[in-house]
């Protein structure tokens, strides 16, 4: 480990609370608002897109603020305290629009913490196995959180009113407002009088980083088709809805596996070009699987393909982004990597993928077939072009 157990366990409280914040609320809210709100269909799915919507713009101000203005652990602090208070607020309201607009004030100050967790990351850490060391707690919050959660509900019996999973997010989201606040190192933004996001802009004149941009946009908004379309499809080939949860964390367990005894030897072996093309394909040999629709087992062993590709292409396509930035732009680079993928990509794929499904649907029973055809195909295409266009360099 190239820097001392203070830094590591700081950064790693960070990696984790960024992620268990987020984790808490977002696989359980939806039965609270088609539950005891009744909120349609599409007023469930606006709610979560607020913070796809968010991600569009509040990283790439965050990143300005902090590549030119004010330390990172700051605007850390600053914006999850805003957006825990926000989450607090949201777990007290009952119909649409003010939930919308809270979650939205929510999800901006939110989105703006994203890049910067990793950037902070990358500036204060050289060397790929102590970062996998810190990316590893991402998943590990996300399955833990929603351990916790169950274990609430199951001794205080929370779960009918199901506004728990707000409160849970916005205490944390101000206990990682004060941790950043007290722990984390502290940096000095480069005020070189350039505007650091025109400059991250300006690595699109690459070939490479083009082509990497416009992957990761397909491969982001191509990932809602999974989030969306897993757990029914396993129900209609008769895999029991009380193991679908389960069966589907196989996929965190497999990213927190990969990322710390996997990705570091993989950017080392293979290189940036193979890496990333491995993740796409990954995704496209999991909706070939899906294709098939049996045998239920390997449905299941397929999840881990998810968490591979999450670990090989979005954290180490993050990695490839930090590699090519330069420190005077690592914010902003961040910030453009997750307003392209969380931002435009998750907010344009939730389009298509319900789009898609309403299609492919006759007599209220899906065809899943041709559903998984679409981020199949797409997927393929994206990877081929990787391997034939995409050299890794800077």
């Amino acid at each position: 480990m190239t820097v001392g157990w203070d830094v590591y366990l700081a950064l790693s409280m960070a990696m984790f609370l960024e992620y268990a914040i987020w984790g808490a609320w977002a696989p359980v809210l939806a039965a609270r608002l088609l539950g005891p709100l009744g909120m349609s269909g599409k007023q469930t799915g606006w709610i979560y897109a607020t913070l796809p919507l968010a991600c569009i713009f509040a990283p790439l101000i965050s990143g300005q603020l902090a590549d030119s203005f004010f330390a990172i652990k700051w605007i850390l602090a600053v914006s999850q305290a805003l957006s825990g208070l926000f989450l607090l607020v949201a777990a007290f309201q009952r119909s649409f629009w003010p939930l919308f607009g809270v979650m939205f004030l929510h999800s901006c100050f939110y989105a703006a913490t994203l890049p910067l967790v990793n950037a902070i990351l990358f500036q204060e850490v050289p060397d790929d196995s102590t970062r996998a060391a810190v990316f590893i707690w991402a998943p590990v919050a996300w399955a833990l959180v929603g351990y916790f959660l169950t274990g609430w509900r199951w001794i205080f019996k929370t779960e009918k009113e199901g506004r728990d999973c707000l409160i849970l997010g916005g205490v944390l989201a101000l206990v990682m407002a004060v941790c950043c606040a007290l722990f984390l190192p502290s940096n000095v933004p480069s005020q070189t009088g350039e505007i650091p996001i025109v400059k991250a802009l300006a690595k699109l004149q690459s070939l490479d980083f083009s082509i990497f941009i416009i992957v990761s946009l397909i491969a982001a908004g191509l990932m809602q088709f999974y989030f969306l379309g897993s757990a029914r499809f396993m129900q209609d080939i008769g895999i029991g809805a009380k193991n679908v949860p389960g069966i589907m964390a196989i996929a965190q367990a497999i990213q927190a596996l990969a990322t710390f005894f996997l990705l570091e030897q993989f950017i080392r072996t293979l290189g940036f070009k193979w890496m990333l093309t491995v993740g796409v394909l990954c995704w496209v040999l999991l909706y070939a699987v899906y294709f098939l629709m049996k045998p239920r087992w390997l449905i299941a062993v397929v999840q881990g393909f998810h968490g591979l590709a999450y670990v090989f292409f979005m954290i180490g396509g993050q990695i490839y982004g930090d590699s090519v930035a330069g420190a005077e732009i690592r914010s902003s680079m961040q910030a453009l990597i997750f307003a392209v993928t969380t931002g435009i990509g998750l907010f344009l794929g939730t389009q298509l993928a319900g789009f898609v499904m309403d299609r492919a649907k006759e007599q209220e029973q899906f065809l899943w077939r041709k559903i998984w055809v679409v981020p199949g195909l797409i997927l393929a295409a994206c990877a081929l072009a990787l391997a034939a266009l995409f050299r890794g360099a800077s």
